[in-house]
This record gives C-alpha cells, structure tokens and sequence, in this order.
C-alpha cells in the first residue's frame, strides 16, 4: 500500500497541510510583521492544502475499499 503513487501522494498533501499550518501558528505566536502581512495568506493556503488532502484521503479509501 505505501509504494502505490495515490497514497504517497496524500501523504505528501498532509505533510503540506501540516507544514503550512505550522508556519502559519509559529507566526500568528510570534506576532509582528510577518503575522501581519502573511497570516490571512495562511489561513486561504492551508484551507486548500486541507480540502486537498481530504479529498487524497478519500479517493485512497475508496480504492483500497474497492
């Protein structure tokens, strides 16, 4: 299952989520000008990495549940 080019591919969106997700929280700690330039510009980037990986995560259930 982990060789197959779905799954390493949903698990590369999650990595994504989580690192735009860390960046994102690691500003919005920190504060200053960065928070304030590029903290909305996060939120929209991890909000599509999500709902990609979502959709990764289901597309490999429904082929190994087939």
């Amino acid at each position: 299952m982990r060789d197959e080019p779905l799954f390493i591919l949903m698990a590369l969106a999650v990595l994504i989520t989580f690192a735009v997700l860390a960046t994102g929280l690691g500003g919005f700690a920190r504060g200053g000008e960065f928070n304030r330039r590029n903290g909305n510009r996060l939120m929209r980037w991890r909000i599509i990495a999500q709902a990609v990986s979502i959709a990764l995560i289901l597309a490999v259930v429904a082929v190994r549940g087939s």
